[in-house]
């Protein structure tokens, strides 16, 4: 038994490692093409992301091969197989609730992460990132991807949603983590500056929380942020780019610019 769970718990980080490298290095491609020399300079920081995120890989897989494992073999969970178990009208229902709860989870946990001592400790990590590129999205301290690891395999425990679903809420984490931190708005103009915007989290407003730090903690929507008082809108791609640039002259040059990381 103890072997089988293992090979599951290896066969997850596995899984987990190749969808990071195949959509993140899918997106960094795209900014390549779309936007040459946005990453110019940042070779050192995205080989720093490229570690990090793989070291959280396989944080992430190991509760996720568990789980795997004990709903394959033992019915652990609330995962169906069965689209006739429940209504229809379930489907996107359960995709929803749990993109919130997630969302509910990613931002407490967050902007705990914010405290002075907790971020000195686990989150600077993530913040070394200075402008973030499409390799940032699981690029995290072990602490800080242990609580980002927990949250999807807790609620398959609680809340029932077909496996079709459960991938693409799955799929949905993906995308968001990366095309959040790319440095550049993926989606459609409607989609951010119009009214989906104002409640839907893209690159734009996740920058704001780079450039910030103490605003912008949610992941999917910005409801939580709203209701809290943290929301400060959207950043400013051009700006952190410029300072990234010319952080890299003064580093160059012997200076310590950007090594202020700061909650």
């Amino acid at each position: 038994m103890w072997l089988a769970i293992l090979l599951s718990a290896l066969a997850m980080t596995l899984i987990v490692g190749v969808r990071y490298l195949i959509v993140s290095g899918a997106f960094a491609w795209a900014t390549r093409v779309r936007h040459p020399g946005l990453y110019a300079g940042l070779d050192r920081q995205m080989r720093r992301e490229l570690l990090w995120s793989l070291a959280s890989a396989a944080i992430y897989g190991i509760p996720a091969g568990v789980v795997a494992w004990g709903w394959q073999n033992l019915g652990w969970t609330r995962i169906y197989a069965d689209v006739s178990a429940y209504p229809l009208w379930y489907l996107p229902l359960s995709v929803f609730l749990y993109l919130f709860a997630h969302d509910t989870w990613f931002y407490w946990t967050h902007r705990w992460m914010h405290q002075p001592r907790w971020f000195r400790i686990a989150h600077a990590v993530h913040h070394e990132s200075r402008p973030p590129t499409a390799w940032a999205a699981m690029s995290f301290h072990p602490i800080e991807a242990l609580t980002g690891a927990v949250v999807i395999p807790a609620l398959i425990f609680a809340i029932p949603i077909h496996v079709g679903a459960l991938a693409l809420v799955l799929g949905i984490m993906t995308l968001m983590g990366v095309t959040n931190h790319m440095g550049w708005e993926v989606f459609p103009r409607m989609m951010w500056r119009g009214p989906l915007g104002a409640w839907l989290i893209t690159a734009s407003h996740h920058q704001r929380h780079h450039e910030q730090y103490g605003c912008n903690y949610g992941l999917y929507f910005r409801f939580w942020d709203r209701l809290c008082g943290t929301d400060r809108g959207i950043g400013d791609f051009q700006k952190a780019h410029a300072r990234a640039a010319a952080r890299g002259v003064a580093v160059s040059s012997g200076g310590l610019a950007g090594r202020d990381a700061r909650p």
